[in-house]
């Protein structure tokens, strides 16, 4: 079985037209007719229907485009195995990460990558919106949430933690907090997105249950960003991810941790940071090894 035959078939069958197979491959559309022809005699089995307008698979063709797809994959990154043992990365790679994240820390993680990996390009999407990495092509999608059977295949990078936190001029002026029924009495800087506003969560230990209490402001803001800018200029009280904090905040003592001795939350199911990617891009060194550098 000849595997140029095997490739013009899969091309065709994607294109539909021997003549788009031919122009890719750059060979004559003759050649790309008889190999696929001297494939079917070989399979015992014919693949596609010919047609003066177009060409189309038969149910057996279907089939075996399906399954030798997956292997042709296979092939594909062994190749690129042996050819880059020895080499630096290169090519191109499609990251997708949330906003947040994608600007305060993954960004600058990826001017560290391409200092590494000269020849690597690199397409970052920052988004919010759930996104589907095999419809959109992403090699490698950096998310922050909840633990699902995704089918993706990866790692998590950290358990999501959450701070509160307020300027040392707002507790000076409205009081310090010592439980979390004080913060009905303050200003509370609240995160709303599509699933609604922000509820705030606590517990004194692991082994009780998060409790939620009622909080209330006068910001809601669905870009957490704008509600750490609010703090920073002593506006009121936030909860969120350690991750959205610069620690030259807390350094400079422009903002205080406040009831550090509490387990708090913006959720009541534990969240977490995760490098995800479909099964069939893990096969490819150069996602294995980015993901490992991020």
């Amino acid at each position: 079985m000849d595997l140029k035959g095997l490739r013009y078939f899969l091309k065709a069958a994607e294109t539909g037209s021997f003549l788009e197979t031919a122009r890719i491959f750059n060979t004559p559309a003759s050649s790309v007719s008889r190999y696929i022809s001297a494939l079917e005699k070989d399979l015992g089995h014919q693949l596609l229907y010919l047609s003066t307008r177009a060409i189309r698979l038969t149910e057996e063709g279907a089939r075996f485009r399906l399954q030798f797809n997956e292997a042709l994959d296979l092939l594909d990154s062994a190749v690129g195995e042996l050819a880059l043992r020895d080499e630096q990365i290169h090519g191109q790679l499609s990251i997708n990460a949330t906003e947040a994240l994608g600007r305060l820390h993954v960004a600058g993680v990826l001017n560290k990558l391409q200092e590494r990996f000269p020849d690597l390009s690199v397409e970052l999407t920052l988004t919010d919106t759930y996104i589907d990495p095999v419809r959109e092509g992403a090699d490698i999608t950096i998310r922050v949430g909840h633990l699902t059977d995704s089918g993706l295949i990866g790692k998590v990078i950290a358990a999501q933690r959450y701070i509160l936190a307020a300027s040392p001029s707002y507790l000076d002026k409205y009081g310090v907090l010592t439980r979390p029924a004080d913060l009905q009495r303050h200003n509370c800087l609240l995160y709303r997105g599509v699933r609604g506003t922000q509820k705030w969560f606590f517990r004194r230990n692991s082994d009780q249950g998060l409790k939620q209490y009622d909080v209330s402001g006068s910001l809601r803001s669905n870009n957490s960003e704008s509600l750490v800018s609010a703090a920073l200029a002593s506006r009121g009280i936030v909860l969120l991810p350690t991750w959205m904090f610069l620690p030259e905040s807390f350094a400079g003592n422009q903002l205080v941790s406040i009831m550090p001795e509490w387990q708090m939350s913006a959720t009541v199911q534990e969240s977490f940071i995760q490098i995800l990617s479909p099964e069939n891009r893990l096969r490819s060194r150069k996602v294995r090894e980015v993901s490992n550098f991020l």
